[in-house]
């Protein structure tokens, strides 16, 4: 089940911000008497009492567009309801309810998202009295806070996770495999699901930025049902402007969450960028199979080693991704687009990929027989067992007498050792160290 998502929406210089650090409990946003000073679109995982769920920061209006406030603001408020689970709405206690405030109120209302209030900059007993102006936006009970005094943030914490969707029965396995299109923006993304799908579903136009919903699209091809998900392309945080596409990234986090297999789409007739690092990055963060397609290959001027030289490149620059298989293609003309759905099926499978205990451990011992575990002051790592315990990905927990001997380059070992005897390209792997105690846990 993936997180829920909690958005922060509120007027400039209301304590956003502030109240994002306290909740994510780091200084993530930077947090200055400037309304406005959020520029860039912030998000974190946070945690409160076992619920865990994924915080918005919602700042980011430019102070040079005050006359265009309320329409920021409202297109805010709008995405947050979108997006969000719980909507978290916050107001300045100082300074009472502003005319912007009701008219997000009133837009909030009409949501069928819950929505709590809090009502900061409450850092007193003797402010309390501030709190009942509040009511009038009817809303439901307001909630007094302090962000900079940590005030309030308990009873607030409890309020947002109260509305969380509970834990859903069991359902039935899902059949259609979930496929994530990301990328930056005009490399090609919404071409390329037109292509697959053999029909113009998706608006494809020139102009950086057209898809701004992350877009879902069924399908079924040779028996087996899909679910494409086109995203908002991501631009790096110094070029995002417009507020709507501060969202993009989040938009796009989400997308990857839902999916079983991520398409990272890249314009071959451009170098390999930083911001392409960081999209990878997320996929590979969230543990999602993926395949590099390389758009756009209909316009390199091809030689004898291209399609080597520019994979070599590839490599080098997403080095933490080298299981991840590449196509090199061109949406425009068809070219080997064909091939797309036959890597989207192999990596699932290798996503799904489940070994037994016994199958495992034969593996492992043939590690270490090639590789011994390193020593530490004469003390030796010794790798007990280890077993499966989840899919998507592949993760697996190994026992070991002293887990702080296990240093990354053996544990990266493991993993590159287990990728080549179980066929696992296309999947990031997860390897978890515990401690083997006398009861075995």
């Amino acid at each position: 089940m993936a997180k829920p998502m909690v958005a922060i929406v509120g007027r400039p210089n209301v304590g956003k911000s502030a109240l994002f650090n306290q909740l994510t409990g780091k200084r993530i946003s930077i947090v200055e008497n400037t309304p406005g000073v959020t520029r860039d679109r912030i998000y974190a995982d946070a945690e409160w009492l076992d619920h865990k769920f994924t915080l918005i920061d919602t700042g980011g209006i430019d102070p040079e567009s005050r006359d265009l406030l309320l329409q920021q603001m409202k297109s805010q408020a709008g995405i947050a309801m979108e997006m969000a689970d719980v909507i978290l709405f916050l107001t300045d206690g100082k300074q009472g309810v502003t005319p912007a405030d009701r008219d997000v109120a009133d837009m909030l209302r009409k949501s069928d998202k819950p929505v709590v209030l809090a009502v900061n900059k409450i850092d007193t007993q003797e402010n309390e009295a501030n709190l009942y102006e509040f009511y009038n936006l009817a809303i439901g009970d307001p909630i007094s806070i302090s962000a900079s005094h940590k005030r309030g943030i308990g009873d607030l914490l409890d309020e947002v996770v109260s509305h969380f969707p509970g834990k859903r029965p069991e359902e039935k396995k899902e059949e259609a495999i979930k496929i994530a299109v990301v990328g930056k923006p005009n490399v090609g993304k919404s071409s390329l699901i037109n292509r697959i799908l053999g029909e113009e579903r998706v608006i494809v136009d020139d102009i950086p930025g057209t898809t701004r919903d992350a877009i879902d699209t069924s399908f079924e091809r040779d028996g087996q049902k899909y679910v494409i998900i086109d995203t908002a392309g991501i631009r790096r945080k110094s070029r995002i402007h417009d507020p709507l596409e501060r969202y993009s990234v989040i938009r796009a986090l989400s997308a990857i969450r839902r999916c079983d297999v991520a398409l990272m789409v890249m314009d071959a007739s451009e170098e390999i960028t930083e911001q392409d690092a960081k999209i990878a990055g997320l996929v590979h963060e969230e543990g999602k199979g993926c395949v590099f397609v390389i758009n756009k290959w209909d316009k390199i001027e091809k030689e004898t080693h291209t399609m080597e030289e520019y994979h070599k490149r590839l490599r080098n620059s997403l080095s933490f991704m080298t299981y991840a298989p590449d196509v090199y293609l061109s949406a425009k003309t068809g070219q080997r687009v064909g091939r797309i759905m036959e890597l989207v099926n192999q990596v699932y499978c290798r996503c799904i990929f489940r070994v037994s205990t016994g199958v495992l451990n034969d593996c492992l011992a043939d590690a270490i027989a090639v590789n011994e575990p390193p020593a530490d002051k004469g003390r030796h790592l010794k790798i007990l067992y280890g077993t499966q315990v989840s899919v998507k990905p592949p993760t697996f927990v190994l026992f070991v007498n002293h887990p702080e001997f296990m240093h990354f380059s053996y544990q990266r070992y493991l993993e590159n050792y287990f990728r080549k005897t179980f066929d696992l390209e296309g999947t990031p792997l997860r390897i978890l160290v515990r401690e083997k105690t006398k009861q075995g846990v």
